[in-house]
């Protein structure tokens, strides 16, 4: 059975919160291009779009180059994108809950009107049953996509829009439910270009439901009415992917006080115990140190405990063994006298006397502070310094030196800068393919904060490995990196598998995720392009950092590794208790890509 046939029949259910227009849609773009089933449940931060319709009537007047605008165009408060699906004018925005079925759809013809017409009955039936239940009677109006109020009164009203692209019978696009959207935006156009029927939400109604209880309904009624076996949520009954349930949304970037405690003059906390001698797995028991207030409410919120005490002793298979040969002293001496900083000593990874012995290292750019508060992470949160601009030939330089065949290339997050370090990565890439062009390259890069043209900078250099770490299952991620996001992960792999570039990505465990949820991760990964991905264990950095929920044993990144590159078909996992994004990234590349030219 190959990795399609074993998953054709599932619908991954995923709740993003709140996406940026264009980054849905280059997310939706790439996995139209692949084989797995989707329905991203998301809301928009204000933004009208135009359909083909809209699109074709075009008109010269540039104040107003659309007909069904009713203000001029400067005007409306929001931008306005043209958009590949069909239908009019639309717009989307906070309190609307906008789905996009990602699927291949029944029928014979690949894309016919007969077939698209079929496919955007099903939609409308699966909203009009998400009405039903609701107490509220949704229906058609004959010509006019979407679900509708009143039918047959004297006041039809608008609930739901539906605009689909269908193509080689996969599908793009879907639907958007009004619940407590402010409909006063709809006054700006003519929706979908119906001059005579108006718009309402399931507020304007008199119905109140929260977001979570709302796709929740859609999950139900959706998957049963475009004939799917089953729906896999990623999430269990505690509630939906990473909801805030007090706000109805999930944002990317957390005010200041929502950050990490150790990002903001409350020191690095206790630091954790060095291993102990053990003969097995430790029993979870109560932090002898509190976790910080607001780190804790964002675990609770995910169905997280406390985790274990600090000073629980490691199981037999995390120990880690100290030997500092001739290429480690070597290596640690050139990066000082070179003034460089590497990952391996600012994030305390495990590996590092592996990974140095061997003659290899991961280099991190742009200095040793991140603007950033992952709560797994020890790289330094404060204010970051001016950019070294002579940085990427020191690199080059250093590599040239130690007589390197592969080099890593890691990052802190500079969101001071407005392409987020893409240029310097970009530079650093190119510096060492001119001293030593048959040298691998992999890159570990930030999100670039969603900038598009950052991807494209770091992709042009032409690194043999694009790197960029989801982390964590969608559940989690406003607890472990409250200024990044799940679907903002996808979408930067997406973008740079679009590049050409091969594509890897890293999960870690032990932090409150269930094995079902890795998979589902796992599963989106493969869906956007992924080759390569690594799984490790955490390891708590100190007692302000996210607590280690439990241990992950080799057997379950054995079967992990297993599932991921059988079930799935991912091209190369890399599962261990001690596995990092950057150990044996040589020859994990290798396994994937062809020989670097030079």
């Amino acid at each position: 059975m190959t990795a399609t046939d074993s998953t054709s029949d599932t619908l991954r259910v995923r709740w993003l919160g709140r996406v940026d227009y264009e980054e849905a849609w280059d997310l939706q773009r790439r996995l139209h291009a692949g084989s797995q089933n989707h329905l991203l449940l998301l809301e928009h931060p204000p933004v009208y779009t135009i359909g083909r319709r809209g699109a074709a009537a075009r008109l010269d007047d540039e104040a107003q180059p659309y007909p069904n605008l009713v203000v001029p165009l400067g005007e409306l408060g929001a931008p306005i994108l043209e958009a590949d699906r069909g239908g009019d004018v639309t717009f989307h925005g906070p309190g609307q809950l906008v789905g996009y079925p990602i699927l291949t759809a029944p029928g014979r013809r690949g894309g016919g009107l007969a077939d698209t017409a079929a496919y955007v009955s099903s939609i409308e039936d699966g909203l009009i049953a998400v009405l039903a239940e609701l107490g509220l009677q949704g229906g058609r109006v004959v010509g006019e996509p979407g679900v509708w109020l009143g039918v047959d009164s004297e006041r039809p009203r608008k609930i739901a829009a539906v605009g689909v692209r269908l193509q080689r019978r996969r599908t793009m696009h879907g639907f958007a439910l009004n619940n407590t959207v402010d409909l006063s935006w709809f006054e700006n156009i003519v929706p979908c270009g119906i001059t005579d029927k108006a718009v309402t939400s399931l507020a304007a109604e008199g119905i109140s439901v929260d977001t979570e209880e709302l796709v929740a309904l859609v999950t139900r009624h959706l998957s049963t009415a475009l004939s799917m076996a089953r729906a896999d949520t990623s999430a269990d009954q505690r509630g939906l992917i990473g909801l805030d349930v007090e706000s109805s949304n999930v944002v990317f970037r957390s005010s200041t006080a929502d950050l990490a405690p150790f990002s903001r003059g409350h020191g690095p906390g206790q630091p954790s115990r060095p291993a102990a001698p053990s003969h097995g797995s430790a029993s979870p028991g109560r932090s002898s140190a509190p976790v910080p207030v607001r780190l804790g409410r964002r675990l609770a919120e995910a169905g997280v405990g406390e985790g274990m005490d600090l000073a629980t002793r490691k199981p037999e298979w995390m120990k880690v063994r100290v030997r500092t040969g001739e290429n480690y002293q070597r290596l640690k001496k050139v990066s000082r006298e070179l003034g460089l900083n590497t990952v391996c000593e600012e994030a305390g990874c495990p590996n590092i006397f592996d990974c140095w012995n061997e003659g290899t290292a991961t280099f991190m750019l742009l200095g040793e502070r991140c603007t950033r508060a992952c709560g797994f992470c020890l790289v330094d949160t404060r204010k970051p310094n001016a950019v070294d601009e002579a940085e990427p030939d020191r690199i080059a330089t250093a590599v040239e030196d130690l007589g390197l065949e592969f080099a890593v290339l890691t990052m802190v997050a500079r969101d001071d800068l407005d392409d987020g370090g893409a240029d310097i990565v970009a530079r650093t890439v190119d510096a060492i393919h001119q001293r030593t062009p048959r040298v691998g390259i992999e890159v570990l890069v930030s999100d670039f904060a969603g900038n598009t043209e950052s991807i494209r900078t770091v992709c042009r250099s032409s690194p043999d490995i694009f790197n960029h770490n989801i982390e964590t299952v969608a559940r989690l991620q406003r607890a472990v990196r409250p200024s990044a996001g799940y679907a903002r992960s996808l979408t930067v792999l997406a973008r740079a598998a679009d590049q050409g570039v091969t594509t890897k990505s890293g999960i870690i465990v032990g932090m409150g995720e269930t094995y079902d949820e890795v998979l589902a991760t796992m599963a989106d990964l493969q869906a956007v392009g992924v080759s390569i991905v690594t799984i490790g264990q955490y390891l708590r950095p100190t007692s302000n950092h996210l607590p280690i929920d439990r241990w992950w044993a080799p057997e379950e990144f054995e079967a992990l590794k297993a599932a991921g590159e059988g079930e799935l078909g991912l091209p190369h996992v890399e599962a261990s208790p001690l596995t990092r994004s950057s150990h044996h990234a040589g020859s994990v590349a290798r396994t994937v890509t062809p020989e670097p030219k030079g």
